[in-house]
Parts: C-alpha cells; sequence; structure tokens
C-alpha cells in the first residue's frame, strides 16, 4: 500500500489529491448545518451496505459538550482492555481523517478515500430513488460504520452530529447511551426550549441499553429519567452510581480518584485541564463498564484504567500550543456555546496562574457570541476579535461590537486574520512586563482547528 503522505517528484503528495477529491466531492452534499428530521435515507444506505452498524456493540454519545473528549476516554480505555475498536466523531478540527479512527488511530487519508470509494456505488443507488440526496453528513457516517465493518472491530464509539433522535447516527442501536450536560446549542435545529432539546437527544435511548447520564440540571435529569422510566432501561447517574470521588492539580493536568461501577480507582492522572474533563473520565469508565458487563463481581483491573486514562489526548481543548519563558503561553480550546465557556473560564482561572491572559475569539453566525463573552469576560484582561476561514464565521466588526458592549471599547481589537489576531494576542499579554503571561484561542472547533494549524500541529 502506497503511503499516502509520500512526496513525490513534483513536490506533491502522492494520494493526497485524491482525498481533496473526495472531500470536494462531498462538499457538493447537504452541509452539516442543514438537517431533516428524518433518518430514512440513511437507512436506506446502510440496509444495502448490509447494517454494517449492527456488527459490533455500540457505546452511543450525546449531549451539548464534552462528547469528543468522553468518546477518547473511552476508546482509550477500551484499547487497554484488548479490544479493537471504531471511533466516530465530529466535527473535525483540521482534517475529515479525524472522524473515523480505528484501533484508536485516525485512518490516513489513502484509506478514508479508499472506505467512500466503497460506499459511493451505494450512495448513487440511494440517491437514484429520489427525493432528497444523501447528506455529507450521511455519507460520512455510514463511512465510518463500513470502516468498522471492515476491520472488524469489537466494539464502535459513535459520537452524534446534532441532537440525537434524527442525527444520521441513530441508526445504531446504542448497547450504552452517553448523555453527556446537555445545554443550549443549535438553536437553529433543535430550538432554544431546553427541554426540547433534551427530548431530542434522549431519542438516542433504546430499549435494551444501559443509559450512562452526566450530572445535569435538575428539570434535564426528569426529562432524562422519564425516557429511561419509560423504555425500562438500565441506568447509570453521575453523582450516584459513578462519579470523581477527589480531584487534585498535577503537571500537565490532574489526578483522580474515580468511582466506577465496578468499584473506586484511585491515582489516576489524567493529562487534561478542568474538572469537567474529570466529570468525562468517570462518565467514559462507567460507559466501558457497562458495555462490557463490569461491576463490583468482575471490575476492570485498576492498572489497566490509570494506563488508559494517562495516555488520553484531546487535541483542541484547553491544548497547550506553544510556551516557554520568553514568550507568552498559548492555548486553543473548542468552547463554542455559553455552556462551554464557563467551563473553560473555569479552568483557566483553576489550573493556570496567568498574571495576564488575552483571548482570541473567532464565533460562528447564529451562536450565542454574547454569552460566551459574557462567560470568558472576567477571566480575560483583553479580547482579540476575529473569523476562521469558515464561510459561516460570524463578522468581526460585528463580533468586536458585541465584545465592545461586554468588555468596554478600551479591551477589545478587531483583527479579520486570524493569524495577525494570534499575533496581535501574544503582544498585547506582552505589554506588562511580567511573567505568566498567556493567550487562549477559542470560540468554534473550526477556530481552535486552524489555530492548531498555525503552530505546526498534525491532525489528531
Amino acid at each position: 500500500m502506497t503511503d499516502p503522505w509520500e512526496v513525490g517528484p513534483g513536490g506533491e503528495v502522492a494520494g493526497f489529491a485524491e482525498f481533496v477529491a473526495v472531500e470536494a466531492a462531498l462538499d457538493r452534499r447537504w452541509p452539516e448545518t442543514v438537517m431533516e428530521p428524518s433518518t430514512e435515507r440513511i437507512a436506506a444506505l446502510v440496509d444495502v451496505l448490509g447494517s454494517p452498524q449492527r456488527g459490533y456493540p455500540v457505546v452511543h454519545l450525546t449531549g451539548t459538550n464534552g462528547k469528543t473528549s468522553t468518546a477518547r476516554m473511552a476508546d482509550a480505555l477500551l484499547t487497554e482492555i484488548g479490544l479493537r475498536t471504531g471511533r466516530y466523531t465530529s466535527p473535525h478540527l483540521q482534517q475529515a481523517t479525524e472522524r473515523i479512527s480505528v484501533d484508536n488511530r485516525l485512518v490516513t487519508p489513502e484509506r478514508y478515500v479508499e472506505i467512500y470509494r466503497d460506499v459511493a456505488p451505494f450512495v448513487e443507488l440511494v440517491d437514484a430513488k429520489g427525493g432528497v440526496p444523501l447528506s455529507k453528513f450521511e455519507v460520512l457516517t455510514a463511512m465510518g460504520f463500513s470502516a468498522f465493518a471492515d476491520a472488524p472491530v469489537e466494539a464502535g464509539i459513535v459520537e452524534v452530529g446534532l441532537g440525537g433522535r434524527w442525527d444520521a447516527t441513530n441508526v445504531v442501536d446504542g448497547a450504552v447511551a452517553v448523555i453527556t450536560p446537555i445545554g443550549v446549542d443549535h438553536v437553529e435545529f433543535l430550538g432554544a426550549d431546553l427541554l426540547g432539546i433534551v427530548r431530542e437527544k434522549a431519542g438516542i435511548i433504546k430499549p435494551g441499553a444501559v443509559a450512562v447520564l452526566a450530572a445535569q440540571d435538575k428539570a434535564v435529569a426528569e426529562v432524562l429519567l422519564e425516557r429511561c422510566t419509560e423504555l425500562d432501561v438500565q441506568v447509570a447517574r453521575e453523582g450516584v452510581e459513578f462519579g470523581v470521588r477527589d480531584r487534585e492539580l498535577a503537571v500537565g493536568g490532574q489526578r483522580l480518584t474515580v468511582q466506577g461501577l465496578g468499584g473506586v480507582v484511585d491515582d489516576i492522572v489524567l493529562p487534561l485541564h478542568g474538572e469537567h474533563q474529570a466529570s468525562n473520565a468517570a462518565l467514559a469508565l462507567a460507559a466501558v463498564e457497562a458495555l462490557i458487563g463490569a461491576g463490583p463481581r468482575q471490575p476492570v483491573d485498576p492498572d489497566v484504567i490509570r494506563a488508559a486514562f494517562a495516555g488520553v489526548s484531546s487535541p483542541g481543548r484547553l491544548e497547550r500550543l506553544a510556551a516557554g519563558p520568553e514568550v507568552p503561553t498559548v492555548l486553543a480550546d473548542a468552547a463554542h456555546n455559553p455552556h462551554g465557556a464557563r467551563a473553560l473560564a473555569a479552568a483557566l482561572t483553576s489550573e493556570f496562574r496567568f498574571t495576564r491572559l488575552v483571548g482570541v475569539l473567532g464565533v460562528m453566525r447564529g451562536k450565542d457570541a454574547r454569552g460566551m463573552l459574557a462567560e470568558l469576560e472576567p477571566v480575560l484582561h483583553e479580547v482579540v476579535v476575529t473569523a476562521n476561514s469558515s464561510p459561516r464565521a460570524m463578522d468581526p466588526d460585528e463580533l468586536g461590537a458585541l465584545a465592545a458592549e461586554v468588555f468596554g471599547r478600551d479591551r477589545v481589537s478587531v483583527e479579520p486574520a486570524l493569524a495577525h489576531a494570534v499575533e496581535q494576542a501574544r503582544e498585547l499579554a506582552e505589554e506588562g512586563g511580567e511573567s505568566g503571561v498567556g493567550v487562549i484561542v477559542t470560540g468554534s472547533v473550526v477556530t481552535a482547528g486552524e489555530a492548531r494549524t498555525l503552530f505546526g500541529k498534525v491532525p489528531g
């Protein structure tokens, strides 16, 4: 098999042109920002593919924030236990290959092209039946399921793209349904009614599943438990059946004691920042225990749990991109709604000792930018508003006007180009002539991904 990154005689990357062509073909379909409340098309596609999503038990995740980090932790645990895994997450930070992992490793661009070519004739078959063609996300979802069946994997970890009930991933019958913390997001599709959003997300809980529920606001928890009672499914709740017992800061992350379904495990080193990531770790452990049937009588080896968490990474989630004694620390975080911004602000306050912190904020249109600004304002000395390369990026001048209302005009700068915005933020951070200064780049998954690229980070 040809190395997809091999440089050819003309300087091109051999095989990468085909990957770009596949992405262009997918981009001609309905974008991921468009959703019709139906799973008929994806159901038809997986049916003609031979129902590849039914060849392995699945941990299915939904929620507003924390899904990708929890999925990566669950994957690490299952891999350390010795199972062959497939992980499907979205959106990606830098490159679409990040969405499909087998054996806890991203597929290569070459393999991505192969998977697409395998499913393309069946996509055309379903499209030919008339009506709305399959969307980009529906095709990607089928590609993930097919890749897992081809491997074959012994367990799947599948993250919902949007909502739950009508999401393309909901053709799986998850053996474990994981609900991360729920807040208001994707208002244009799910509405602003929080409990309505909860009901949509609860649609991934199926008869016979185990529902693993993160801590939620009381009203949200009641709706989720109502769904569980209606379907008579087993429930594991954070703060009751599982949760974080103890947490302390450690170099590069935190040290945890976690109550799992099989018992208490101490001395877990998690190389991720924030109390929210500790909760995600407890959620991932409970989900994996539920999937493999572990409990007090058959617990997972604590050393296996420690080894899995010690090796976890979650790119673009309070990730350090640059640091040094003479330059500001630069961090990137994919927070893209007020709920995520609140968790980010809490982590920046509790786990870092910045004497001066400047934000770089690039947000998508339709997001609650004012709500995000309000959550971040107490922890930022100044903010530089910008735009990422997405056509859905919010206009920097419009974002700057909102920022001025929240921060005051003297604390806001507008720089449309992200690279220049980061440089300006670094200069502003250094103005005080102090040590312990930093920059946080946030506001969108795309913004965090493009910041990673600026600092030479590879996908995944």
